[in-house]
């Protein structure tokens, strides 16, 4: 067993890299583009540590028993619904509108929707499996210190690039833009539960 700064430094570089390009990352790209940095980070830190500490927590063991083709259809069925949500709002319009629609999708709200989202994109996701094994190999608090840096190290990535991407997009673009990433991405949770 490596030591405990060993063994969360194992944790950080396993899932930051396991991180990249994953559904969970593409959803905190599309929040990105169209709300505030600091409601998605926050929403990005509360799931990571509470995704990171559940897969430590519940281990290799209860892992394997957990129906993920249940848990899969919930995803795909939260992801559309986001689709579905991010589709139906509207335009912000310059100006004051858009301030007051900023600072009302702000709030809580925001935070938990992200780390709702974000927590059931990681549900049975790669990141979750290395954290079980790591977790099991390694000790359970390193595991979850590193694992919990290294997702929100490498989503913070997708919220620097989804802000930049948002303030160079019109609003119409950037809500079309979001909805159909989180609709690929409920797309692709169904296509794996009915051809997996």
């Amino acid at each position: 067993m490596l030591t405990f700064l060993g063994a969360a430094a194992l944790a950080f570089g396993a899932i930051f890299v396991a991180e990249f390009g994953d559904k969970s990352q593409l959803l905190i790209l599309a929040f990105a583009t169209r709300y505030a940095a600091r409601p998605v980070v926050l929403g990005l830190i509360l799931a990571a540590a509470i995704i990171q500490g559940a897969s430590v927590a519940v281990g290799a063991l209860v892992g394997a028993a957990l129906p993920t083709g249940a848990v899969a259809v919930v995803s795909a069925i939260a992801f559309l619904a986001v689709a579905a949500w991010t589709l139906r709002g509207e335009d912000d319009a310059e100006g004051e509108a858009a301030t007051a629609t900023g600072e009302r999708l702000a709030g809580v709200a925001l935070v938990l929707t992200v780390a709702g989202t974000f927590i059931l994109g990681e549900l049975g996701d790669k990141t979750m499996l290395a954290t079980f094994a790591l977790a099991a190999s390694q000790g359970p608090v390193p595991t979850w210190i590193g694992s919990t840096a290294g997702e929100v190290a490498a989503n913070l990535i997708a919220v620097v690039v989804g802000r930049q991407v948002g303030h160079r997009l019109s609003p119409r673009v950037v809500r079309i833009g979001s909805a159909l990433l989180f609709a690929v991405a409920g797309v692709a949770v169904l296509a794996g539960v009915v051809l997996g």
